[in-house]
């Protein structure tokens, strides 16, 4: 089974370096496009121990219509670092046309520098499958029932 090609377009924002190119896949089989830091003074950030901040990445985008735009936090970051994104999965959707930025948290114990053109994040397009919202008297029974939070075994 092979991945499904979507086009996503992409358009510059008036001060972007635009050396750093748009989001790429590492490998053949990467599931997320690298998301880069695109600053305006070509310089670097500082972020404290639980501090949070909005990445530029230079870029707007328009996603089709039944897709989404996830923004997930990278692995490496996060195990080394304590970076992650507060919110991920972000969700892009598909009618925004304004500036992508990458809410950043550091969760780590030490000051961490994001620098221009670094790699802070990732990007998967995925589907949207939207629900139809209907009230029931009764909802159907299952063997789970109303249990919840751990209840299914240990966690």
């Amino acid at each position: 089974m092979s991945a499904r090609d979507v086009d996503i377009a992409f358009a510059w924002e008036p001060e972007a370096d635009r050396s750093l190119g748009l989001p790429s896949y590492a490998t053949a089989g990467a599931a997320g496009a690298d998301l880069r830091a695109n600053l305006p003074d070509r310089g670097t950030l500082t972020l404290e121990p639980g501090a949070r901040t909005l990445v530029p990445t230079g870029l707007r985008l328009a996603i089709p219509d039944g897709y989404e735009v996830q923004v997930r936090p990278r692995s490496g970051l996060a195990l080394k670092h304590g970076i992650t994104l507060p919110n991920a999965p972000g969700t892009i959707d598909s009618d925004y046309r304004g500036p992508l930025g990458i809410i950043v948290m550091n969760s780590g114990d030490v000051p961490f520098v994001i620098a221009h053109g670094d790699r802070i994040a990732q990007m998967v397009v995925a589907p949207v499958v939207r629900g139809r919202f209907t009230v029931s008297e009764d909802l159907p029974d299952t063997a789970r029932g109303a249990g919840g939070f751990g209840s299914t075994g240990r966690g």
